[in-house]
């Protein structure tokens, strides 16, 4: 087995969000940093610090890494690779440790977004500044992204790249901004990048031709295969902009469970994928957005046998008809489902209906007006996020009560 390690950086935070029409309150997200945490990814980009209604969300999850709530997974803030947004960024996150700077470097962006007003030699110079600006800030960890990647000139590629390295950067964020690549070139691509730099490559691949996690875990191979680490961003359930990003649970499952990668490339060893079930199913309901049928591992489908050739083989002997266990993902439990009288915490809930629905979680407080104060907290995350507040969510404000007002305070 190759020494080098493929690790997982969840953008849900920060590209998942920025999915159309949809979005996540900032308790939502601080629940998935939680859920990720726990799930062993790590990295999440976990959002912008130049967005103003982002500060205290920003700042509150990174009071929860110093107390221990985020154990081990890593924060980091995504910011356009300006001096002056980065700048503004640590003056507004002021214990922000990890960050990716992103500049687009494809002709296509230099003269269709641009318009003329960079050259390719203000578009590394801008880069380099906004390194050298993070590294005077005390960034630990700096990625580099080139946006639209897969359609800039690998020469010119190389030459950011190589330039990035020369600042400090630790890895080079591969973006296949257009969803444009495919296994094939995005391996050949990334693994001649990554012998010509000897830096880490990021993959970070859109959907729109229905590839992103065959892009991602190819790209990996090309950067493992060239000698370095690879990283590749996903989202849950593939959300993201347009037909969405590489869907965090499949890429995890194509590198540990695939011909080409099981036994001979090496995924980072915190990974759990027991907490595929809740998480994916909690970004479900937090986005509003089912999870189809067919959905690897936590569709409904996903270990259902219907036809008689299969369900004979899958009941002699699971291997028949399922590459993988249930087990595995998290799934297996049973759902209890409230069929008769049902107390809920809302935004009008009362002090005793409140201690019921507590008692149901094993909630407990020392002191009424404990309980009045929580019972305030959940009130409020009713309104922030305009759901019923989940056992965990109410648990989380229970457990950390100023951090939550921090992040449900969204001010103008």
């Amino acid at each position: 087995m190759t020494e080098n390690t493929i690790y997982i950086i969840d953008v849900t935070n920060r590209d998942g969000v920025q999915t159309s029409r949809l979005g996540l309150a900032k308790l939502e997200k601080t629940l998935l940093n939680i859920y990720l945490d726990e799930m062993g990814v790590f990295q999440s980009e976990f959002g912008f610090p130049v967005t103003r209604h982002e500060t205290n969300y920003l700042n509150a999850n990174l009071e929860l890494v110093e107390i221990g709530a985020l154990k081990r997974i890593r924060l980091g803030g995504w910011l356009r690779a300006i001096k002056e947004d980065v700048e503004l960024g640590f003056k507004m996150v002021p214990k922000l440790k990890h960050l990716n700077l992103s500049i687009s470097t494809s002709k296509q962006m230099i003269e269709g977004k641009f318009r003329g007003k960079f050259t390719w030699d203000d578009i590394v110079e801008m880069m380099c500044e906004a390194v050298d600006t993070a590294k005077r800030h005390g960034a630990e960890s700096i990625g580099v992204n080139a946006e639209d990647s897969s359609r800039t000139e690998l020469e010119r590629l190389i030459e950011f790249a190589e330039a990035a390295k020369a600042h400090g950067a630790d890895r080079i964020r591969y973006c296949d901004t257009l969803g444009y690549d495919d296994p094939f070139t995005i391996y050949e691509r990334v693994k001649k990048l990554a012998e010509a730099v000897g830096i880490p490559i990021e993959l970070h691949c859109h959907n729109d031709l229905g590839m992103a996690v065959a892009c991602s875990v190819a790209g990996a191979k090309g950067a493992i295969d060239a000698g370095v680490d690879a990283y590749i961003t996903t989202t849950v359930n593939g959300m993201g902009e347009r037909a969405g990003n590489a869907d965090l649970v499949s890429t995890i499952l194509a590198v540990k469970k695939s011909s080409g990668f099981a036994g001979k490339y090496r995924l980072d060893e915190h990974i759990d994928l027991r907490h595929a079930w809740k998480i994916c199913k909690y970004a479900s309901l937090s986005f509003r957005v089912p999870i189809p049928v067919n959905q690897p591992a936590v569709g409904e489908n996903a270990f259902a046998h219907e036809s008689g050739i299969h369900a004979d083989g899958a009941l002699k002997d699971s291997r028949n008809y399922e590459l993988y266990d249930y087990h595995e993902v998290g799934r297996g439990h049973i759902e209890v489902i409230e069929t008769g009288r049902l107390i809920t915490a809302g935004e009008y809930s009362g002090i005793k209906g409140f201690k019921n629905v507590a008692g149901k979680y094993e909630l407990r407080f020392k002191d009424d007006d404990e309980a009045r104060e929580i019972l305030e907290l959940v009130r409020y995350a009713n309104v922030h996020t305009q759901k019923p507040v989940t056992e965990d969510e109410m648990r989380f404000i229970a457990k950390y009560p100023e951090q939550a007002r921090k992040i449900m305070s969204v001010q103008p």
